[in-house]
Parts: C-alpha cells; sequence; structure tokens
C-alpha cells in the first residue's frame, strides 16, 4: 500500500481525539473500519503509530515522527489547494466561470444572483455560504474557499482592508425601524428617532460597528439607548410581534403581516451593501457581471417598497440608482 494524504488525516485525527472510537466519529467512518485502515497504514510504515489502552491512544517514538511530517503536508497541500480553488474554473468566456462560491450574511440580495446565474448558465455548480460575521466571509475568499462574499457595513465603512479584497457598492440604504403596523410612529413616512427613547431595541447579530453607531446616532437624538439585544432574524421578528422591542432592519427586508417599516428621519444611520472578491482570482475577471446581477436584484427588490422609494426622491445619495450612472 502506497500512503496517501487521506492516511495522514487519519493518524492526525486519532493523535488530536486520543481515541480510534472519537477519531472514526469525526472522520465519518466506522470504528472498525478506522481500526483496519490504522493497521494498514502500520503495516506500510513497518511498526505500531499508537499505544492503545483504556486512556486512550498516545503515539509511539514512530508515531510522533509521522506527526511532525503530517502536520507539514498537510497545511501545505491545503494552502496548495486553496490557490488552485481561486485560479480554478474560469471557461472559455472570460465573463463567466463554471463555478461560483458566493458568501453572504444575508437579504435579498444572494438569493437573486443565485437566482440569474442558474438562468444565464444552467450547468454552472452554484454554492453559497452564510454567516453572520464579515471577517469570516473574508477570510473565507483569501483562503479560496468562496469567489465573492455579498455583506452589508455601516453606510460610512467599507470592510477592513486587512484582507485585500476588493470591494463595491451595490447600494447605500436608511436604516428603517420595523414595528407593529399599529405603532404610534408608523404613521408617518419616516421616524424621527428622539420620539422612539424609551423603546426596547433588537437587531440581528454581527461583528460589525452597527450597535456602536446606533448608540452614537441616539445620542445625536439626545437620548442614551437602552442596551441593544442581539438576535437572529426570526428572533428579531419575534420580540416585534410580542411587543417586547423594536427591531432595526433593511428597506428590502418584507415584513410579515402585522408588521411594517419605516426610515429614520434624515437617514442618521446608513447601510452599505457591498460584493467583495480577490484582485488576483479568476472571480475578479467576472466581477462587473456579478455586480450587474447584484444591482438588478436590488433594484428588483427595493421596489416592492413603493414608500420607500418615494421617500428616497429626497435623498439622491442613497439607493441604488446612482449606480447606474456611476
Amino acid at each position: 500500500m502506497n500512503l496517501e494524504l487521506r492516511h495522514l488525516k487519519v493518524v492526525c485525527a486519532i493523535a488530536e481525539t486520543g481515541s480510534v472510537t472519537k477519531a472514526a466519529s469525526l472522520l465519518g467512518l466506522a470504528q472498525p473500519a478506522l481500526t483496519a485502515q490504522l493497521q494498514r497504514i502500520e503495516r506500510t510504515l513497518g511498526g505500531p503509530l499508537f499505544e492503545r489502552d483504556r486512556r486512550g491512544a498516545r503515539p509511539t517514538a514512530l508515531g510522533e515522527l509521522v506527526l511532525s511530517r503530517a502536520r507539514v503536508l498537510l497545511p501545505a497541500m491545503k494552502g496548495l489547494q486553496d490557490e488552485a480553488a481561486r485560479l480554478a474554473g474560469s471557461g472559455a468566456d472570460e465573463n463567466v466561470m463554471t463555478r461560483y462560491r458566493i458568501g453572504g450574511i444575508g437579504g435579498p440580495v444572494i438569493g437573486g444572483m443565485v437566482h440569474r446565474l442558474s438562468e444565464a448558465q444552467p450547468d454552472a455548480q452554484i454554492s453559497t455560504h452564510a454567516s453572520y460575521y464579515v471577517d469570516e466571509l473574508c477570510g473565507m475568499v483569501l483562503a479560496g474557499k468562496l469567489d465573492y462574499a455579498q455583506v452589508g457595513v455601516c453606510g460610512d465603512a467599507i470592510p477592513s482592508a486587512d484582507y485585500g479584497l476588493v470591494w463595491q457598492t451595490i447600494a447605500v440604504d436608511a436604516v428603517c425601524v420595523l414595528m407593529p403596523e399599529d405603532h404610534p410612529a408608523a404613521k408617518g413616512v419616516d421616524v424621527d428617532l428622539a420620539e422612539l427613547a424609551e423603546e426596547q431595541w433588537v437587531a440581528g447579530t454581527g461583528d460589525g460597528c452597527f450597535a456602536d453607531c446606533f448608540a452614537a446616532c441616539c445620542a445625536r437624538s439626545g437620548f442614551t439607548p437602552r442596551r441593544m439585544l442581539e438576535t437572529d432574524i426570526r428572533g428579531c421578528v419575534d420580540m416585534v410581534e410580542s411587543g417586547l422591542a423594536l427591531a432595526l432592519c433593511q428597506p428590502t427586508f418584507r415584513p410579515p403581516a402585522g408588521l411594517t417599516h419605516r426610515p429614520l428621519q434624515g437617514a442618521p444611520l446608513r447601510w452599505r451593501q457591498v460584493l467583495g472578491w480577490h484582485p488576483d482570482s479568476t472571480a475578479a475577471r467576472v466581477a462587473p457581471r456579478l455586480m450587474t446581477m447584484a444591482a438588478e436584484t436590488y433594484n428588483e427588490v427595493v421596489a416592492r417598497n413603493p414608500l420607500y422609494i418615494e421617500w428616497l426622491e429626497d435623498y439622491p445619495q442613497l439607493g441604488g440608482a446612482h449606480l447606474a450612472a456611476a
């Protein structure tokens, strides 16, 4: 038997878990199958790699030697695969790829991009990855695990430059307040934040500066907000429906029956939707096409909110329409 990388992964898994049984669970294998595989590896290498007793499995001297080499080879091979993945996938047309891996925090833009890509390239492999954390998505693009990251950040910011990614803006929107339809603040076309000083607030989780920016916005309106609660989108909606809190949301969010949203008066808090990619990747060549799809999706979705479209007439710097002229 020739030694392969998958065999080194087995040895590392046993060493890391300290147990053949736990390693089998980690690798998704049956314990007898992993034991038989370990025995074949040991025969190939000429001796036992682990001492096994009731306390678990501990590497022998030969096992330590194999582990020291495996811990160098496996990351090196992973790095090679990541680099290859970043450069692979281009088709005959430089404006298309055969595989698209898109990460996002959430919202309708991802869905619209996937729909448009599927229609334009029915044979393309399209996958998505969801995360609440911009840093996680940036790291995955840098590592070649994703081609694009579609994320949102506070309106005056862009994601960290530490990752070396290129970012382009899809749209900049006023942050809206999600509330019951019978809430007093829902009677107007927008909401004066100062009138909501006594409210409890909830928003989606994440790793950005949004909570700090909201607190600063409240301070400019003359009050200190009650502690901002964080949960997932469903939790936010549940709290608003039950009257426990008001939520902050995007104007593209489609509220369920009984709820509505209004932009903050004067747009003191904004949300920027951006698309990012690595400048040295195949995805960079295809990025203009993806940006067009993202912008088309945004314009289609925001058009479902006629009140916001009308409100935007007084805020020409917001929305996505200005991108068409850029």
